[in-house]
């Protein structure tokens, strides 16, 4: 799984000119699955990005979690987070999960988020043509990937 982590003041996501999911401060998570990801893969980001400390304490350092502040998590489905540009100028999904294996996993992600940080996560609609605003904060923006953990 891939995920592309920003640190907002506000978000929201809306489709078919109604919004889905919005949230105040908090973190917009962008989340990519291949087909080759598992459980696992969704546990161990579930506790990486609610752990990780990217919000500022009183002293204006990056000390705290999305948990430490009681932040909000909007979570948006994203195949494009695996797309290959390796030949030519017209990307290849390949790598990204179909529907049937995505779905299910993605859900998971969803209740594990939301079973750590002990509220509902808002989220977009799954394969949607969705319509995403955000004001990133600092800007911080940072990216996870559960194939390559740093």
């Amino acid at each position: 799984m891939r995920l592309v982590l920003q640190r907002v003041s506000s978000a929201s996501v809306t489709v078919d000119e109604t919004i889905t999911g919005q949230i105040g401060m908090g973190l917009m998570i962008l989340a990519g699955i291949e087909h080759e990801d598992t459980l696992e893969d969704a546990t161990w980001l579930v506790q990486k990005l609610t752990q990780m400390r990217i919000f500022s304490d009183a002293e204006g350092k990056m000390n705290l979690s999305v948990k430490d502040i009681g932040g909000e998590l909007l979570v948006v489905s994203q195949f494009t987070l695996h797309a290959s540009t390796k030949k030519g100028n017209r990307p290849s999904f390949i790598r990204a999960a179909r529907p049937e294996t995505a779905i299910p996993l993605y859900e998971q992600f969803v209740a594990l988020l939301e079973a750590e940080m002990g509220k509902p996560v808002a989220r977009g609609i799954f394969g949607a043509d969705m319509k995403v605003a955000l004001v990133n904060d600092g800007p911080v923006t940072i990216c996870i990937d559960s194939r390559a953990r740093e």
